[in-house]
């Protein structure tokens, strides 16, 4: 018997979801994070979910495991100190960027322009040049990038990232700089290639992605190092995988070698595990509201397939890496808040309390109000969190709020908690308009999967917000990142550039392409030991109208350039479907141009088994107790319910509270909540019922 583990680790709780290969069955289990020493926490929860199922540690035969390590060496600006090579001439190519400036006019007054991963002062130009169809202008001059090497090594650099013009066209110059590289820096620094990590048009794009990479990779490694000796210590021999940010999972090696595509490692395990669950109750289109304890990550699911997005934004810091389209805000349970002396109103996060000290409700010398704290005084909250892990201080949380009711004329404490709540509901809505609203869809024709372990206190409101019904509250919300962890497959993507007007190319000559990207993508897998049979392979091409300065992904399906004009017809009409949904214009006139071709292999999925409960209608049985919370200005008296006891068709009437292990669900006035047999809970308006 054989075990697969899926931990999640976020800014304030780790989550662990254990499932039993053979029989598909699950142990779950929340604790709190360790943000100093992330691998603290990820063992202490590997060990309580191992006591849970009555197994040894070494009984786990894989560990999925997403991880905000690389998010957080660039958002706390803790990476390494790199060195960027590039082509002679080019050496400004971060600081001049795309002149982009976010904001309204004139928004470069006070916007302050971040910093480049890699300074100007550790940047060297290469005698090099390579023309865009890959043909050699002037050969790399080996002794001088010698020099300069040593130059760098002098300076202290940690990692070098090395970026040359057009070198997605021709790889050699690169590749020997590589070889230079190592020989003088030595096996201890890390050597980041563009034409590895991104090998697509676009020199700053490429660039800043390689130098991305070379700036979180050594702090990866680290973890994942110590993480896979921390492992074996406790007896797991089994192979240690990392969520990629496109919600595929990826090896070790791989993971080290590439980070870059990390970065949104912890969001797509949610947006995974939604899918699944969603899937279990049947909705294909819906929204995923993941709110954890330090922000808020939101996604649009269709057709059962998250969007995957060509950028991943990291802060201020926008790379090219496959990413699911997850949107983040700072608002959690754990966001401060706070009233400015100036303007006096009411402000929520994005500074959060995290882990340590916490909210003031956690005892743990944290002071300062926090969503959590007025969630628990307006009666959302049981006495304890993480099954009992974690008491809570009502007192404290008075207390806490108390001071936000002094600074403002919201009066009573009640006041201030639900005016608290009202702003941290208007963040997230507005970071869902962002996937749903801004991207051309209507929010009122999809579902809202909530999770996290603060999100199903929220979702409810935030149904109320966008109009979007069912609310769907999975089993387990709360670890349900770790489920989408365990539950996903290994993948990898295999591009290449080819910039090509339609009328200039030819079905079987995209064929042939597409076959040599997809046997790149299956060779990862198979080192893996996945078997050919058991991969599925996607297409997909970049394209836009020739003079475009931007492309659109879209699927293609390879088959159809078995018959002669048949693909080329189907890229253009699918490009032109969702140029029209996105922005409401075609251009009849303009010939559609190819940029890039993209084939992603995946692996199977493994065996789990679909959460299920018992049938019953009474909800009087899991009534525990009864207690008054505060709705729209008022005091209302809630039913409290261990959701545990609920049986499938069970209607719970709002106003209500369920409680479990990782989460808390509430139960508007005027809503009901009613147990699927899949065991979510589905929320929607009494009158639609």
């Amino acid at each position: 018997m054989t075990y697969r583990l899926g931990v999640d680790v976020g800014g304030t709780f780790t989550d662990v979801l254990l499932i039993d290969t053979d029989t598909g069955g699950t142990w779950r289990v929340k604790t709190a994070s360790t943000p100093a020493d992330q691998s603290i926490g990820v063992l202490h929860g590997i060990r309580r979910v191992c006591d849970d199922a009555g197994i040894a540690m070494a009984d786990i035969g894989e560990v999925l495991h997403g991880t905000t390590v690389a998010t957080n060496a660039i958002l706390e600006q803790k990476g390494a100190r790199v060195g960027l090579v590039t082509t002679k001439g080019f050496e400004q190519v971060l600081q001049i960027a795309r002149s982009f400036v976010p904001g309204g006019l004139a928004g470069w007054i006070i916007w302050p322009k971040p910093e480049p991963l890699a300074s100007l002062e550790h940047t060297v130009g290469a005698v090099e040049r390579v023309a865009s169809d890959g043909t050699v202008v002037t050969r790399l001059d080996e002794e001088a990038i010698r020099a300069d090497l040593y130059r760098l090594k002098d300076a202290g650099i940690e990692a070098l990232s090395v970026s040359l013009i057009n070198s997605f066209a021709n790889t050699d110059h690169e590749k020997t700089i590589g070889a230079i590289a190592t020989e003088v820096l030595g096996n201890d620094i890390g050597v980041s290639l563009s034409s590895s990590v991104l090998p697509e048009l676009r020199e700053y794009e490429r660039t800043v992605t390689t130098v991305a990479n070379g700036y979180v990779q050594p702090q990866v490694s680290r973890y994942i190092s110590n993480l896979q000796a921390e492992l074996r210590d406790g007896g797991i021999t089994g192979d240690l995988k990392i969520l990629r940010s496109d919600g595929g999972l990826a090896s070790a090696d791989a993971a080290t070698a590439s980070p870059v595509n990390m970065l949104l490692s912890g969001p797509a395990g949610g947006v995974a595990g939604a899918a699944w669950v969603a899937q279990q109750v049947g909705h294909s289109d819906f929204l995923t509201f993941d709110m954890g304890g330090t922000s808020t990550d939101v996604a649009l699911v269709q057709d059962g397939v998250p969007r995957i997005g060509r950028q991943t934004r990291v802060g201020d810091l926008d790379v090219r890496a496959a990413s699911v389209d997850v949107r983040t805000v700072g608002a959690g349970g754990g966001s401060i808040a706070h009233v400015p002396q100036l303007t006096r109103a009411l402000r929520v996060g994005p500074q959060s309390a995290g882990a340590a000290p916490g909210p003031a409700a956690y005892g743990q010398g944290g002071t300062e109000p926090t969503v959590t704290d007025a969630n628990l005084v307006l009666g959302y909250l049981p006495s304890s969190l993480a099954g009992g892990e974690i008491a809570l201080d009502i007192d404290a949380a008075r207390t806490a709020v108390g001071t936000i009711a002094d600074a403002t004329d919201l009066g009573s404490v009640e006041a201030a908690a639900s005016g608290i709540i009202d702003i941290v509901n208007e963040n997230m809505f507005g970071a869902l308009r962002l996937v749903s609203v801004q991207q051309g869809f209507d929010p009122r024709d999809f579902a809202l999967v909530a999770f996290g372990g603060a999100g199903p206190l929220h979702a409810n409101a935030l149904g109320r917000l966008l109009g979007s019904w069912p609310v769907i509250i999975p089993p387990s919300p709360g670890v349900l990142c770790a489920y989408g962890d365990a539950t996903t497959s290994l993948r990898d993507e295999s591009a290449r550039t080819w910039i090509r007007q339609l009328p200039d190319t030819s079905d079987p000559e995209i064929a042939t392409a597409f076959d040599e990207l997809a046997a790149a993508a299956r060779t990862t897998l198979r080192a893996e030991g996945i078997d050919d049979g058991d991969m599925v392979v996607e297409f997909a091409a970049d394209v836009r109208y020739h003079g475009q300065g931007f492309e659109i992904p879209i699927p293609v399906d390879r088959e159809a350039f078995d018959g002669e004009g048949a693909g080329l017809a189907a890229i253009a009409s699918a490009f032109d479907a969702e140029h029209d949904r996105l922005f409401g214009f075609l251009l009849d006139t303009t010939a559609h141009e190819v940029v890039t071709l993209r084939a992603t292999a995946s692996g199977p999925r493994p065996n789990v088994t679909p959460d299920t409960v018992d049938e019953g209608e009474s909800v009087a049985d899991a009534t525990v107790g009864r207690h008054r919370i505060w709705v729209d200005g008022a005091h209302h008296e809630a039913v409290v319910i261990d959701r545990s006891l609920l049986g499938a068709g069970a209607v719970v009437d709002g106003p209500a509270v369920i409680t479990e292990m990782d989460s808390t669900t509430l139960v508007l006035p005027g809503h009901i909540a009613t147990v699927h047999p899949s065991g979510s809970l589905l929320i929607t308006p009494t009158e639609e019922a």
